[in-house]
């Protein structure tokens, strides 16, 4: 199924948003290559269980949430040495050559019509640059959104035996005007991971529940090389999000660490994917995610191992627990096996809190809400011991305990 682009957007605008930041003829082109593709593409795939297709994202009206000209913003960079962290036009500038060879080589800028209309219109823009030898930590990139629409790009670009963590934060800022139809929130990231380089990635999205969230992570890594995801949602009132890595490299290895907490009528559609395609190749997949209300999910993961891949381990568990009779989940966890020389397994499930465990903590003098709230912050124990960057985890911990109180 295609979808019509909507008259509000123009090859104007989009050569408008390029002329603002500056950029040279041929990423112009890849834009309006993205724009006029948009009429023949479809919505991004979303997650079908036996039965049910989740998430309708035919039915979002892009004409009353997206002013392409409208990107009101604050951005704030925190770089660490010997490492680039620059907004778009700088990095194009310093790094013009590294962004030509690599925008685009991993995330498709057609792959559906969302990822085109962001490539299209993107306007805040990071390029994260890691020179060779260069061991970083504390990269931060945090993007406030004051406009009713916002289209994030992100370049990570980690040469041979470098290493370099990076924090990233999507809110809504205290300058955004209020909206009637919704804000709609758009962000790609790509990385690129050299022979034996290691990043990890952390996300934390906090967007005000008025927003649509639509975001694409996807790394390829290389010979011996690292490439973690660690992914919170906590914000937006719709969030369709997908990780995935290319394990390219001999002896590479990913993690993808998910968390995600709803509550009132927040969706959220999240997947996760490795594909192993050499030899030695790693994978762990773990997510955890707590409904209440009538809030929604549904997690798809995908382990691919590919015919090349000898000596494949990949693991994925998935968990979901539900606080209200009115919230709804699913998992659809899938092994994709194509090379007998695998260990590979995948677990999910769904359930409300334990009463045997309710009662016992009961029985201790402690009082029932106290006692559900502690089981929950339990329950994220697991997949926040796997978080690695310590801020992450810090902000993860205190969010959930800001969600139980309210």
């Amino acid at each position: 199924m295609s979808t019509q682009v909507h008259a509000e957007v123009t090859a104007d605008q989009v050569e408008q948003i390029s002329e603002d930041l500056d950029e040279p003829e041929w990423l112009l082109e890849t834009r309006l290559e993205a724009f006029e593709a948009l009429g023949d593409l479809a919505m991004p795939d979303v997650i079908k269980t036996p039965g049910r297709e989740w998430t309708n994202l035919d039915a979002l009206d892009y004409e009353t949430l997206v002013d392409p000209l409208d990107y009101a913003q604050e951005k704030d960079r925190v770089d660490a040495d010997g490492v680039d962290v620059l907004e778009w036009s700088e990095a194009l500038d310093q790094h013009g050559d590294v962004i030509e060879e690599h925008f685009g080589s991993i995330v498709d800028p057609q792959r559906d019509y969302l990822t085109a209309l962001s490539t299209a219109l993107f306007s805040a823009g990071t390029v994260v640059y890691v020179p060779e030898g260069v061991d970083a930590e504390d990269v931060k990139i945090r993007t406030r959104m004051n406009s009713r629409s916002l289209f994030n790009y992100t370049l990570v670009v980690a040469e041979e035996s470098s290493s370099v963590t990076i924090l990233e934060r999507q809110s809504t800022g205290e300058d955004a005007k209020p909206v009637d139809e919704g804000r709609y929130y758009s962000g790609i990231v790509e990385a690129v991971v050299g022979e034996n380089a290691n990043v990890q990635y952390g996300a934390l999205q906090n967007l005000s529940e008025e927003t649509y969230n639509f975001s694409v992570k996807r790394g390829h890594a290389g010979t011996y090389g690292t490439l973690n995801w660690i992914e919170g949602n906590l914000g937006s009132r719709l969030t369709k999000t997908n990780v995935e890595t290319r394990l390219v490299g001999d002896s590479s290895e990913s993690q993808i660490v998910g968390a995600f907490f709803g509550h009132e009528d927040q969706h959220f559609d999240i997947a996760s994917r490795v594909w192993h395609e050499n030899e030695n190749t790693t994978a762990d997949l773990v997510t955890r995610g707590v409904l209440q209300d009538s809030a929604r999910s549904v997690y798809e993961g995908v382990q691919d191992v590919g015919r090349d891949a000898w000596n494949t381990s990949s693991y994925q568990r998935e968990n979901t627990l539900m606080l209200s009779d009115e919230s709804e989940a699913d998992a659809s966890p899938k092994l994709i096996i194509n090379n007998h020389d695998t260990e590979a397994s995948h677990s999910a499930t769904v359930g409300q809190v334990d009463e045997e465990d309710l009662f016992y903590m009961t029985s201790r003098s402690i009082d029932p809400v106290t006692a559900k709230n502690l089981l929950v912050e339990g329950f994220f124990v697991p997949v926040l011991e796997e978080v690695a960057v310590d801020e992450l985890r810090e902000d993860l911990e205190e969010q959930v305990a800001a969600r139980l109180r309210e």
